[in-house]
Order: C-alpha cells, then sequence, then structure tokens
C-alpha cells in the first residue's frame, strides 16, 4: 500500500482511506453487518490504515460498529472521526450544529467510549458552529490534544477564514471536504490555502456520491430511502445532464481499460500528494477496485482530456438540499 503525509507535519498514513458512513448510514437498504465486517477487515489486509466515521452516522452505529471491529488490533489502524453536526431524535433529517467547549468534551467522551479505544488519531469538527468562535472550539480540542485522548485535530467543510482562524489556535493537521470531478469548488481557495498552510486533504465523496461510478442509469436504480434522491444533483434535468457527463468519463476510462471508478480516483490522487481520499463502501468488491486506482497513472495529455469534459463547476445542482447547504455557508 502506497503511503501519504497527512499535511506538512502529520502522520503517515495509507495513500487512500475508507469512509464508513454508508455501512450505518443514508443508504440503509441492504445494509449487511457481516459484509461491513469482512470489508473493513479486507480492507485492512490490503494496506488500508486509515478508517473514517463519525458520531452523526447513525447516529452513533457506525462508531461502534468501529468498535468491534478494532478489537484486538487498534495500533494498525488511524482512526478518524468527527463532532458537531447533531441529529434531532423526533425529525432524522433535521440538523443543528454544536462547537461548544463542554459539547466537545462530551462528545469525545462519548466516542472514546463506543470506539473501545482510549485515543482518537485524528477528530474533526464535522460542521462549523456559526454561534461559537472557532478559537473557542479549537481551544477545547487542543486541551484534548494536550490531555493525550485526541492526537491531531481536523476541520470539515469551512471556508478559508475559519481555517485560518482556528489554525492560529491549534495546529490544523487535516480537512476534510467533498472533492471529486463534479465538486471542484475547492480549487479556488481551499486547496491553495491547504498547500500554503502545510494542512492536508481528505476528499469525500471522491466518486461524485457514486455517480461517478457509471453504474447508475436512472434515479430508480436508487433504494426509496436512498438520501440521493433528494440531493439537487440526482433529480430532473440536472441528473440527465450529468449523466452525460459521466458517460463521457465512462468513454475515456474504456479507452485507457480501467473503471470510471478507478479513473476519478486516480485524477483526485494526481490533484496533489497532500491528498488522501477516503471512497466509501460496504462491499468488499468495491473496495478492491477502490484500492486498484492507486495503480492507474495519468498522463498530462489524460488529465486534461478528463478534465476537458468536466471543467469545473460544471455539474448541474447543488452538492446537498437546501437544508444541509445552509452549514455550507458560514
Amino acid at each position: 500500500m502506497k503511503q501519504r503525509q497527512l499535511g506538512k507535519n502529520g502522520p503517515m498514513v495509507s495513500a487512500l482511506g475508507l469512509g464508513c458512513m454508508g455501512m450505518s448510514d443514508f443508504y440503509t437498504t441492504g445494509l449487511d453487518e457481516k459484509e461491513s465486517l469482512a470489508t473493513l477487515d479486507r480492507a485492512l489486509e490490503l494496506g488500508v490504515t486509515m478508517f473514517d466515521t463519525a458520531d452523526v452516522y447513525g447516529p452513533h452505529t457506525n462508531e461502534e460498529l468501529l468498535g468491534r471491529f478494532l478489537k484486538g488490533r487498534r495500533n494498525q489502524v488511524f482512526l478518524a472521526t468527527k463532532f458537531g453536526i447533531v441529529r434531532d431524535p423526533a425529525n432524522p433529517q433535521a440538523r443543528g450544529t454544536n462547537g461548544h467547549p463542554d459539547y466537545v468534551r462530551k462528545s469525545v467522551e462519548g466516542s472514546l467510549k463506543r470506539l473501545g479505544t482510549d485515543v482518537i488519531d485524528l477528530y474533526y469538527q464535522h460542521r462549523p458552529d456559526p454561534t461559537v468562535p472557532v478559537e473557542d472550539t479549537m481551544g477545547a480540542l487542543s486541551d484534548l490534544v494536550r490531555e493525550g485522548k485526541i492526537r491531531y485535530v481536523g476541520l470539515s467543510e469551512v471556508p478559508v477564514s475559519i481555517l485560518e482562524r482556528a489554525h492560529k489556535i491549534h495546529p490544523v493537521t487535516a480537512l476534510q471536504t467533498e472533492y471529486s470531478l463534479w465538486s471542484r469548488d475547492v480549487e479556488a481557495e481551499i486547496l491553495p490555502a491547504c498547500e500554503r498552510l502545510g494542512i492536508g486533504f481528505v476528499p469525500y465523496s471522491p466518486l461524485g456520491r457514486g455517480f461517478l461510478t457509471g453504474q447508475i442509469r436512472s434515479v430508480d436504480d436508487l433504494d426509496a430511502d436512498d438520501y440521493r434522491r433528494d440531493s439537487p444533483r440526482f433529480q430532473g434535468e440536472n441528473f440527465a445532464k450529468n449523466l452525460q457527463l459521466a458517460e463521457k468519463i465512462g468513454e475515456v476510462a474504456q479507452e485507457k481499460g480501467v473503471k470510471p471508478s478507478q479513473l476519478a480516483l486516480a485524477w483526485v490522487l494526481s490533484q496533489g500528494d497532500n491528498m488522501v481520499p477516503i471512497p466509501g463502501t460496504k462491499r468488499r468488491h468495491y473496495l478492491e477496485e477502490n484500492i486498484a486506482a492507486l495503480d492507474v497513472s495519468l498522463s498530462e495529455a489524460e488529465i486534461a482530456a478528463i478534465e476537458a469534459v468536466f471543467p469545473f463547476r460544471v455539474a448541474a445542482g447543488d452538492r446537498y438540499n437546501a437544508e444541509l447547504m445552509r452549514f455550507l455557508s458560514v
């Protein structure tokens, strides 16, 4: 397994991580704990070291799943989890954020217990809380580092202004944000800021929520309870336009003799050595396909051809519905 350093002063981790969200949440049809655990086992066997979860996935059940997997092999894994998104038990679709220092401490204790560990390697604030200065949240996280409860601090989906303020309080090791051929917004400001500050970048949804795999041909391919049905990019004219883009990527992949998913992942990996994508899957065969992308090399001409098909901000529709997009405009 190839390795990459997570930020200028961060740890070495596998060049491809594993996003574990879908094993417990949001793609609820077909959940299979036995297969999920087998997928986690296989990932470790193939050299994946960075496993990504969050307290909000389930909520809590994904951390509990990882806790069962980690028994007896905690020292083989670089464990990342997150806090800060709050779900309403009475309305699972409703979301809030909480970055208060007392909530940070309460959250880390819960995650440590569910994960069955005494330290979290990378602890992210999942979304910024507009009611709490980031300096206060980072101060609490810095305390947790000093106490040995977390090793590194991360942020997720924050603008450059908050990233810079946070980094002054305590070093930010990694920033996690959506990044793929159809979500290239971070190229404008976020990626240059990470490079300047020496912060690692962890792209989530590097396969465009599955759209770039070429396996989604119709919205009817999604289960009735699949959260993507509520995503603007999977609806109406947006879906039709995005499908045409995905088909073109499929043609480029076919010419190269690789799967569309592998081409899309190879493109993300080519964008910088500080990139550690975390494609999510709950099945072993997709995991193995994704890891094979590490052996796909792209020439400058091939990268140019891919970007000609999927230029900056060409995808039709917002990344999330209106309720979730408001968390991205802090």
